[in-house]
């Protein structure tokens, strides 16, 4: 089979990036495709980070092996007995469901939202104790992640004071780089980075604010026409949200898909101008957009699960994103650089208008 080219669009959400990590596993095993570009946020980051780090230290096998170590550090799976350990857990586990349901009401959870909704970071963690910046020193290595070799990141955040994306690449892209497209405000102090452009140092919140993530780097600095977004965020609910939890899960959700359904709106409007030849072509890039979801999974979590790595929970969601990729790849893998595979006017039109 003749070799094919993708960019990668890695959402963020958490705990919920584990389902990113199997998409990716399954991906790598194809050695026909190949990455380009990758454009990630938050959780999205990390993986981003820990496939460059391993695809540059030892290709795919490389690759696979860094988001293991990076997701299974998380959980405490690491060890002599993880994969032992991990298969338990496969076997016992209950539904994410109600694995997601015990974690609502968990005291432990319970408490610590309560503090974080009367208390900023500044108030309840003056020292600025990062519990993720040690992971990330320790697995991903500065001068592998920000290497010409591997894909090309880019590291979505949000300024602050402008309120607009930051996109990190290339010698841009350290720890605090992506500690800062993972920042959320309720728990983490900003993550503040000098800005050359500005001369100042910034500081910068998650940037699913305004990017999750943001495509259009992939416009301006890659080739290959193709996206594949892995989805961690449903874009749509059948039941409404009645609960305090649901109805803040749902908001979240809807927030960060809003900037990503915009940019699939300019990629519909330009692919339709190419199409009808009010553009010529080669006027604007083309592109073909292809999706990784696997929201009958993600309808069953929410806002809390995202926040708690729970070991059974962090499995479970690695092997639906790995066996999402593979449906994927059988049914639409055939695609990939001839069209895209999604049905963007779907997608982008509003409810009772024509776009």
């Amino acid at each position: 089979m003749a070799r094919r080219i993708v960019n990668l669009a890695l959402q963020g959400g958490g705990a919920h990036g584990a389902f990113t990590w199997g998409a990716l596993d399954r991906l790598l095993e194809e050695e026909e495709i190949d990455v380009e570009g990758v454009t990630a946020t938050s959780a999205g980051a990390m993986n981003a980070a820990a496939l460059k780090h391993g695809w540059v230290r030892d290709g795919r096998a490389g690759a696979r092996a860094a988001l293991a170590d990076f997701w299974l550090s998380l959980t405490g799976l690491d060890g002599a007995c993880g994969e032992a350990v991990m298969e338990w857990l496969r076997l016992v586990s209950p539904a994410p469901a109600l694995t997601a349901r015990a974690m609502q009401f968990n005291p432990a959870v319970v408490a610590g939202t309560a503090i974080t909704r009367v208390f900023s970071p500044y108030q309840f963690n003056p020292a600025n104790y990062h519990p993720l910046r040690e992971t990330v020193e320790a697995l991903l290595d500065e001068a592998t992640i920000r290497s010409p070799e591997g894909p090309r990141l880019f590291i979505n955040a949000t300024n602050v004071r402008s309120g607009k994306p930051r996109i990190f690449q290339g010698a841009e892209v350290t720890t605090d780089a992506i500690l800062a497209s993972a920042c959320l405000p309720m728990l983490y102090q900003a993550i503040e980075i000098d800005d050359p452009k500005t001369g100042r140092r910034e500081a910068y919140w998650d940037g699913g604010y305004v990017g999750n993530p943001a495509l259009y780097p992939l416009f301006y600095r890659t080739r290959t026409p193709d996206i594949v977004i892995i989805h961690i965020n449903p874009l749509y609910r059948d039941e409404l949200p009645t609960t305090a939890h649901e109805i803040e899960s749902r908001v979240n959700e809807i927030s960060f898909n809003a900037s990503l359904l915009r940019e699939l709106r300019a990629i519909h409007f330009v692919n339709r101008m190419l199409d009808s030849g009010a553009l010529a072509e080669g006027a604007m890039k083309r592109n073909f957009v292809h999706s990784v979801s696997d929201d009958a999974l993600m309808n069953q979590l929410g806002l809390v699960s995202k926040m708690t790595p729970n070991r059974a929970l962090l499995l479970q969601l690695r092997d639906a994103g790995y066996a999402a990729m593979a449906r994927f790849l059988e049914r639409h893998g055939d695609e990939i650089g001839r069209c895209s595979s999604v049905d963007l006017h779907g997608v982008v039109s509003s409810e009772g208008s024509e776009v």
